[in-house]
């Protein structure tokens, strides 16, 4: 009888276990495809060159990432037309990007993985996943092509993850896409080296940069990262001219502090200029930082005073109440008149003629 009872209580964890345990899929990786941007070095081992990390990979294992696995000698991309994300009806405010072909619809894809590791990943279910963990449908870049056509979208957005890390898949898109007259942005960490980002950039046609924090401190024990990469990414892109948009999300206690912010502004303006948008978001209890609290928003209204006061023209605040949307529409910095009246993601009122002010014609950053 007690060898029974043992057996029952056995049964019983086992089932209230599997209960509470998360569900990992254990899926067979699509594809071969080799990656770029790596080197060979002795015993079997490669080194990684597309972001920061540079890891050292061993033969049948994976980098940082866990999207990169060394096969004998050769590195594969394990992300290569693995999508886990796409969405047709994404409009392009979303991004956010407010000048950039602002009202168009986007098509969004993402796939598994991230070279970052932040805590507060509002998408950790799929950037803090391995490929092999969740479900996946693929694509050949011309295959995605002919979809973002079909659904009569005229971007492609590259986003919901990072995608540094499906770098190979995205490059092939962009080139592809280009070719029939569909445009290509990204959304990212910015945490990336500069050989593969130049190669890029021939083919992305704007990008939002997540600066996360203006202290090395911050994207150590927050992100497992460093800042000097990402500012590094941010002149690159200025000098390869893409269209650029910046979003910071303000997290309490964490990256708050104003002279911080102002000195994150002062350095925008001096390295990439003061048309440079800028999307201050609110932070909202998320994965690790469950715990806090919501950025009050009197916070996010210092930060774009601080921003306007250091120059910058075009400040932004993201994720408020509809009733404080406001400060999500486009003024002139010349008149001050509303140019673009927004409504959450969507587009009330454009009073831009050839994207320039159609009140006092001053010349409005952005690609409308």
């Amino acid at each position: 009888m007690l060898n029974l009872k043992i057996k029952y209580l056995i049964i019983v964890f086992f089932i209230v276990l599997n209960l509470f345990s998360p569900i990992v899929y254990s899926k067979e990786i699509i594809g071969n495809n080799e990656a770029l941007f790596y080197n060979k070095l002795d015993d079997k081992q490669l080194q990684c060159q597309l972001c920061p990390r540079q890891c050292i990979i061993a033969n049948n294992k994976t980098g940082f990432c866990g999207t990169r696995k060394n096969v004998n000698g050769k590195l594969v991309s394990l992300t290569y037309g693995n999508l886990v994300s796409f969405n047709s009806w994404d409009p392009i405010e979303k991004k956010p990007l407010f000048h950039f072909m602002s009202g168009e619809k986007v098509f969004s894809i993402a796939t598994a993985g991230c070279n970052l590791k932040c805590k507060f990943c509002q998408n950790w279910q799929i950037s803090h996943a391995l490929p092999n963990q969740i479900d996946a449908k693929h694509f050949s870049p011309d295959e995605l092509v002919r979809l973002v056509k079909e659904n009569k979208c005229k971007i492609i957005a590259y986003t919901y993850n990072e995608p540094t890390v499906f770098y190979e898949f995205m490059l092939d898109t962009a080139k592809s896409a280009h070719e029939q007259g569909i445009k290509n942005i990204m959304h990212s960490s910015g945490y990336i080296n500069e050989e593969p980002l130049r190669e890029l950039a021939k083919y992305i046609d704007a990008v939002n940069i997540d600066l996360k924090g203006f202290s090395d401190e911050f994207y150590k024990k927050i992100c497992n990262g460093t800042l000097k990469p990402v500012l590094k990414t941010l002149k690159i892109l200025k000098d390869e001219g893409v269209h650029i948009e910046i979003t910071n999300l303000i997290i309490p206690l964490f990256n708050d502090d104003l002279e911080k912010i102002k000195q994150m502004c002062v350095w925008i303006k001096d390295n990439l200029g003061a048309d440079i948008p800028i999307h201050f978001s609110r932070f909202f209890p998320c994965f690790k930082l469950d715990m806090l609290s919501p950025t009050p928003v009197d916070t996010l209204v210092k930060a774009r005073t601080i921003a306007l006061d250091c120059g910058l023209k075009y400040v932004y605040i993201g994720n408020i109440d509809k009733s404080l949307s406001d400060y999500e529409d486009t003024y002139c910095p010349k008149c001050k008149k509303k140019l673009i009246d927004r409504s959450g993601y969507f587009i009330k009122e454009n009073n831009l003629e050839n994207g320039r002010c159609k009140f006092c014609k001053e010349k409005i950053y952005g690609h409308w």
